[in-house]
């Protein structure tokens, strides 16, 4: 068996994605950044569970979903601007 840190290694490189995303953490919020475009941001903030609409899960609806591509390889930036921050998604295991 390979030891786990360079198994990580392994998965974080990247050899020229098709997208490049960067995801920056707020205290309340989330910020995305498709840096391969110019002044395509946009911050996410959750939706209040008085707001949510049946079906919708608690504490996991947006307001503004990130769109990304089906079939290509993607470059996702995580970091955060103040907390340590969770982010997932839940729906790809990730």
């Amino acid at each position: 068996a390979l030891p786990s840190l360079r198994i990580l290694y392994m998965m974080d490189e990247i050899n020229n994605p098709s997208l490049t995303v960067k995801t920056m953490g707020h205290q309340w919020y989330w910020s995305y950044e498709y840096t391969d475009y110019e002044d395509l941001s946009f911050d996410s903030y959750m939706i209040p569970t008085s707001e949510l609409k049946p079906g919708e899960l608690r504490l996991l609806e947006v307001d503004n979903r990130v769109v990304l591509p089906m079939e290509m390889t993607i470059r996702m930036l995580v970091s955060s601007e103040d907390v340590l921050h969770s982010w997932a998604v839940p729906s790809l295991g990730l």
